[in-house]
């Protein structure tokens, strides 16, 4: 049950650091903040890569002007 909860946890993570930042780094801050309270330093380091990983590909997906 645990296990579920926190997968739970760090999906809606996800779906939040798609909607709650303009830049990589924010969404990289955003994700290490959320996961650190999720699941302490383990949490920080995996929401913080999360969080870059999402920002990376939202840049890549925008039209250049």
């Amino acid at each position: 049950m645990r296990k579920t909860l926190s997968l739970l946890a760090i999906a809606s993570v996800f779906l939040a650091l798609g909607a709650c930042s303009t830049t990589t780094e924010q969404k990289a801050a955003t994700g290490a903040v959320v996961g650190a309270v999720v699941a302490g330093p383990v949490g920080a380091a995996l929401g913080g890569a999360a969080g870059a990983v999402v920002g990376k590909v939202q840049e890549e997906s925008k039209p250049h002007p």
